[in-house]
């Protein structure tokens, strides 16, 4: 079985006697048995850490569930610095956390029952692979986008009954957040924990509705569509 792995510039071909293999195995077969100069990250090996996110064929994978299959072209994020093979920085990703104030900022004394805790089980599930910042093409031609996971954390806490400073949380997400996203589900299609970013952002621009926002787009036609009242205004 052969791979291609992106390393640097240069694409680099290995041949290896391997079957059936994840793509992580096989990278570890070629460090210690073919090139021990590759550097790549791994963690858990359980797909729950995140730090073996790559791309095979032009796509976002984990390293350690992909099932590698002859030929593969192996290369890093997208959208983050490279530090060495496919090896990326993701601190600027991890960023936006904190520039969208993606955690819980109060700890109201609520009780939460079932039902409560299903309405962000699944946003809670985020690895912070940053596969979907390498998915997403927004964020390729804007650096200050918020981003898929951070936006998808904001959705988790305002929607956190136990969360007091919703209103704050939407303000901070109004600017680069959620109306610069074109909705057009790369990073959903990606997650390999089946959260959809893009519903978050849905949601979190009805929420931002209800705090009296709307998308910036629209607002800049001026009403050329139709003042408030229904009637046209050319």
């Amino acid at each position: 079985m052969k791979i291609i792995i992106k390393k640097s510039d240069e694409l680099v071909e290995y041949e290896m006697p391997l079957v059936g293999v994840t793509l992580l195995e096989a990278l570890t077969y070629i460090k210690t048995k073919l090139d021990n100069t590759l550097a790549f990250s791994s963690g858990c090996r359980s797909s729950v850490c995140g730090s073996c996110s790559m791309r095979v064929n032009q796509r976002e994978v984990l390293a350690c569930s992909y099932k590698v299959q002859d030929g593969d072209s192996v290369e890093p994020l997208k959208n983050v610095e490279v530090l060495r093979d496919l090896v990326v920085d993701m601190d600027k990703s991890y960023a936006f956390n904190a520039k969208a104030k993606a955690y819980l900022t109060s700890n109201a004394r609520v009780e939460l029952d079932h039902e409560d805790e299903k309405i962000n089980e699944i946003q809670s599930d985020c690895i912070l692979c940053g596969s979907c910042y390498s998915a997403c093409p927004v964020y390729a031609v804007k650096p200050d986008f918020l981003g898929p996971f951070a936006l998808t954390r904001v959705w988790k806490y305002v929607s956190d009954k136990r969360e007091d400073a919703k209103q704050e949380k939407i303000n901070h997400i109004q600017t680069s957040g959620v109306w610069d996203c074109t909705l057009c589900n790369e990073c959903t299609l990606v997650c390999p924990q089946n959260i959809s970013s893009k519903a978050d952002i849905e949601k979190l621009r009805m929420k931002s509705a209800q705090y009296g926002f709307m998308d910036p787009s629209f607002t800049s036609f001026g009403g050329g569509f139709g003042s408030f009242d229904g009637s046209p205004s050319f």
